[in-house]
């Protein structure tokens, strides 16, 4: 008896739905992509329960009439390809044939078409890959509503996260498919709230105004760029020195309208920003990339999130060239006050007879450091920086280096943590702050720990919140990018073992903390240095960084061989 059989149709469609759908913002995304695909000016989504039970995708597109609409839940049927050559000349968002079916096969589908000079439409109804009824419904373009999601595949429904977070999933997907058409409006409504609403847009700057506000937008420079030559044009969105993030969460790379992750495109923005890019932070960039189909495949990945480039080298060196061109001036104007300055001689400033000076940070102060066996020289100060981050003191029998960026931070992180000692007041003039709507519904539901740091924040609607009150910490900086960043963390996930609070207020230390390149007074440093000791970890920032090494005489001897 043969062991090898043919999996029945149903099976197979579950074993697919496996690979393409992962979660309700997976069928959102083949839904939407179907509507974009069938030249929709206006796309419509409705969920309930994060997707679990409901997500219904209208359009105003081509629709279909019955034949294709009853093949269109067949697998691999498809309006899109025709022969293996189409496959290397993808010009459609979808092109398998495996989207519907899937979802059908693990949900109670309902989808209800017309063509657009039709005064006829269908209706369908699949429960589980079965259809269960047929019948004529006037339509006109395409609604598709799925209910019940993996409600015959309980080990995958299982695995779902809580209502909430599938929210966000599905607002990151619509996002992502709003910003890649501009040309087509949006609209998402989760339980019965009005989510999204993203007319249509005229330009790429107008769709990114729509979604972060003009703010966030005009902390990011454009650039356009072509070669004909190669098949390539690039329009980027890309951070000014002003507008580096703590992490990546705001970084997206389309390829022909498509929204996907690859690393090269990534390093080679990186590679961009060198010399420019502060450590640990990261940039902001929306890259566009229109390049022949012919020299990307797409079909490397059941949900189409990777491609594979002819020739990978070129597209990084064209992407990495022209935006390091862009910054060209940026890099020139960041790194000129670290030039070295031009120096008298050594002779006349110290008058020593040559003794290498110690400077400070604005090196109006010079000493000479001669050795003694109890460092009893002192300096007309009583710290000196060592460029524009780190702090020498000398005492307790050593030297003790001090990065005042760390220091800060984790004196801050503990004020946060701790909430005593923050000092908030009520703003006399109430700052509205424009978020994306994922960023926004974060933040919404978490400004009971946001309220314990002295951040009191309140809905405005329409993705804006309404901050009525900051801590002294807090006072002048970047609220936006503070919001931003604790939204960025939330989604993050927690850290194991951290509880969120330390999480949100870790992120808001290293926004607010002293950056590098702001530079203290003595009594600034001598209270930051007296807080640090306060804490309960005075040797370690939030992140695990030092904030302070201690070289004791022994161990400078050591490092001049002098034992």
């Amino acid at each position: 008896m043969p062991q090898i059989k043919v999996l029945p149709i149903e099976l197979r469609n579950k074993i697919a739905a496996g690979e393409v759908i992962e979660r309700p913002a997976s069928v959102a995304k083949e839904l939407i992509e179907n509507s974009i695909d069938a030249g929709s000016t206006a796309i419509g989504i409705e969920i309930l329960h994060g997707g679990k039970g409901l997500i219904k995708v209208n359009d105003d597109g081509l629709g279909m009439d019955r034949e294709d609409a009853l093949l269109s839940i067949q697998p691999h049927a498809t309006s899109k390809l025709r022969s293996e050559a189409d496959l290397f000349n993808i010009t459609t968002m979808g092109f398998r044939g495996e989207a519907l079916p899937s979802i059908a096969s693990v949900s109670r589908m309902k989808l209800t078409t017309g063509l657009r000079d039709s005064h006829f439409g269908t209706s369908i109804e699949v429960t589980g890959g079965e259809i269960r009824g047929t019948k004529d419904s006037p339509s006109h373009g395409t609604s598709i509503e799925i209910r019940d999601l993996f409600f015959n595949t309980p080990a995958r429904k299982k695995f779902l996260k809580s209502d909430n977070t599938e929210t966000v999933h599905i607002i990151d997907t619509v996002t992502k498919e709003a910003l890649s058409h501009h040309n087509i409006g949006f609209w998402l409504i989760a339980d019965n709230h009005e989510t999204m609403a993203l007319p249509v847009a005229s330009s790429v700057r107008e769709r990114l105004t729509q979604v972060y506000g003009s703010e966030f937008v005009q902390g990011l420079w454009l650039l356009e760029t072509e070669s004909e030559q190669r098949g390539l044009k690039v329009t980027a969105f890309i951070s000014k020195d002003t507008n580096f993030r703590n992490s990546r969460t705001h970084q997206f790379i389309f390829i022909n309208k498509r929204p996907i992750k690859d690393q090269s495109v990534s390093h080679a923005v990186y590679k961009a920003y060198e010399g420019l890019l502060p450590q640990d932070k990261h940039p902001v960039f929306f890259i566009f990339i229109e390049i022949d189909p012919k020299k990307v495949d797409f079909n490397v990945h059941p949900t189409k999130r990777e491609v594979r480039f002819e020739d990978k080298e070129e597209v990084y060196r064209f992407i990495r060239d022209n935006l390091r061109e862009r910054l060209r001036d940026e890099r020139v104007r960041f790194t000129k006050p670290f030039s070295e300055p031009d120096f008298r001689s050594i002779d006349s400033i110290t008058g020593n007879g040559g003794m290498p000076p110690v400077y400070n940070s604005n090196y109006s102060h010079v000493a000479a450091v001669s050795e003694n066996l109890e460092l009893m020289y002192q300096t007309p100060l009583p710290f000196i920086y060592l460029g524009e981050t780190f702090i020498a003191t000398a005492g307790r029998g050593g030297l003790t280096l001090i990065d005042h960026h760390a220091a800060h931070e984790r004196i801050l992180y503990e004020l946060f943590l701790k909430g005593i000692g923050l000092n908030s007041d009520r703003l006399l003039f109430p700052q509205q702050v424009k978020l994306s709507p994922k960023e926004y519904r974060l933040i919404l539901d978490n400004t009971g720990i946001l309220n314990e740091m002295g951040i009191e924040v309140d809905d405005f609607g329409h993705d804006v919140l309404i901050v009525r009150s900051l801590p002294d910490a807090l006072k002048g900086s970047d609220i936006r990018g503070i919001l931003s960043d604790v939204a960025s963390s939330i989604s993050e996930g927690r850290v194991p073992d951290r509880p969120l609070k330390e999480t949100i207020a870790a992120r808001i230390a290293c926004h607010s903390s002293v950056r590098g390149r702001d530079i203290l007074n003595q009594d600034e440093l001598g209270a930051l240095i007296s807080d640090l000791e306060k804490t309960g970890n005075p040797d370690q920032c939030p992140h695990g960084r030092p904030t302070r090494i201690f070289f004791s005489l022994d161990d400078l001897k050591k490092i001049f061989k002098r034992k």
